[in-house]
């Protein structure tokens, strides 16, 4: 997935709120939305150096968007959107193995009490998926969530759902950086998560990680990683 062709170079200064932040910008100050409601304390750190994205449209209460943040090994997606997108472009290009044999993608299908990223479907019957951004990672090990999410869990619930009902279920967790050498959920920060992804693997649903190959220009699905559920 190609980037903004221009993106703006900033220091962090401070969060404001869930979706909004502090940022200096050419020696000034100005507010930068973030399109993400992780905690993101790894990342949002001031004096850490940030690339925006300019946006434009009426509704718009700032003119950037935070796109990237430099760490000292690299760059890291801090736009919690773009999986969706990096697992589309995947699955229409065929580059997903594990999801051959649909011929139909569909984008946000209400399932139960959830409204799911994907919902496949051809010969090989129907396979819904749920996709997860992940940011966070600790000792070469991408974690989620960073904070409680009664919606992730009622994702895996409706998944869980599913999979009884006899469809594929899977959930999908793509790291948007290179530093990942495996996934595992963050039971520290919600250990509820992390017991509703055991029973929903146990069940059937297909837990499937990725981490990706980020650069300023663009940010692509890398390699998969191992997932760890022990």
């Amino acid at each position: 997935m190609r980037l903004p062709a221009e993106l703006k170079p900033a220091i962090f200064k401070e969060r404001l709120n869930r979706f909004a932040a502090l940022v200096e910008v050419d020696g000034r100050e100005a507010v930068a939305h973030v399109a993400n409601s992780g905690r993101l304390r790894e990342l949002l750190v001031p004096g850490y150096r940030v690339l925006l994205a300019r946006r434009h449209g009426r509704q718009r209460k700032t003119a950037y968007d935070i796109q990237l943040v430099e760490l000292p090994h690299g760059l890291v997606s801090a736009d919690a959107r773009l999986p969706n997108g990096l697992v589309y472009e995947a699955l229409a290009a065929g580059r997903l193995s594990q999801f051959a044999g649909y011929g139909d993608i569909r984008r946000e299908v209400v399932y139960g009490a959830s409204r799911l990223d994907f919902l496949l479907s051809g010969e090989a019957g129907r396979c819904f998926i749920e996709v997860k951004s992940v940011t966070l990672v600790v000792d070469g090990r991408g974690l989620f969530p960073d904070a409680p999410t009664e919606r992730g869990r009622r994702h895996l619930r409706s998944l869980m759902e599913a999979r009884g009902q006899g469809d594929r279920a899977a959930a999908l967790f793509v790291v948007q950086r290179a530093d990942a050498d495996a996934f595992a959920p963050h039971d520290e920060a919600d250990p509820e998560f992390g017991e509703t992804l055991r029973e929903a693997h146990a069940m059937g649903v297909e837990i499937y990680a990725y981490r990706c190959n980020v650069t300023r220009e663009e940010i692509t699905l890398d390699s998969p990683l191992p997932v760890l559920l022990g």
